[in-house]
């Protein structure tokens, strides 16, 4: 198994650029001081129904979000010395954590600052998100939370190792308003 785990990994690696290519995305490692950041991000316009988060902000149809992509790639390369599936999770949520004042950073200087609502990112992995001060929310759309759940179907085996739990996972947003991100995650300079 591990074999093929590596082999996928080489390809995915190669399809990556590619990847990162076609999706306009940014990363953040390469912005100034954001070495050792796991996102990729790119400014979207929601498409899903209207949600209200937690701190009142609005989420509708067209508004400006910031879509986060973890790196995966870069991600299971990281993880691949690590058997325990705590101690996997534990790296992810340091990483992710230390990864968000990036984010922060990157909308504070975004000459679209002003019309970025928050940001929203899409997973199989909600455990421990509202620690970090994310709100899940369930994607209503049937057809498109089975084209995430079978997009997301590779980094699923890859990291797990198995099938066993992935079909009983559902995708979700994960949502986080730009007044909360800056609340918790804003660095003071």
């Amino acid at each position: 198994m591990e074999f093929i785990r590596g082999y996928a990994l080489s390809i995915w690696s190669l399809l990556d650029p590619l990847y990162y290519m076609f999706t306009r995305l940014t990363y953040l490692d390469r912005c100034a001081g954001s070495h050792g950041c796991i996102f990729r991000v790119r400014l979207t316009r929601y498409k899903g129904r209207t949600i209200i988060l937690a701190d009142g902000t609005e989420f509708k149809k067209n508004d400006v979000l910031v879509k986060i992509h973890l790196h995966n790639v870069r991600l299971l390369k990281d993880l691949a010395g690590i058997t325990n599936d705590f101690q996997k999770m534990i790296y992810l949520y340091k990483k992710i954590q230390t990864s968000l004042p990036h984010v922060a950073n990157y909308i504070e200087k975004h000459h679209q600052q002003d019309e970025i609502k928050g940001i929203i990112g899409i997973t199989l992995l909600d455990r421990g998100c509202k620690k970090l001060g994310f709100e899940p929310h369930t994607i209503q759309n049937r057809w498109y939370r089975m084209f995430k759940l079978s997009a997301l179907l590779p980094i699923s085996l890859l990291s797990r190792g198995g099938e066993k739990h992935y079909f009983h996972s559902k995708p979700q947003y994960l949502m986080m308003s730009k007044d909360k991100l800056y609340q918790r995650y804003k660095q003071i300079k």
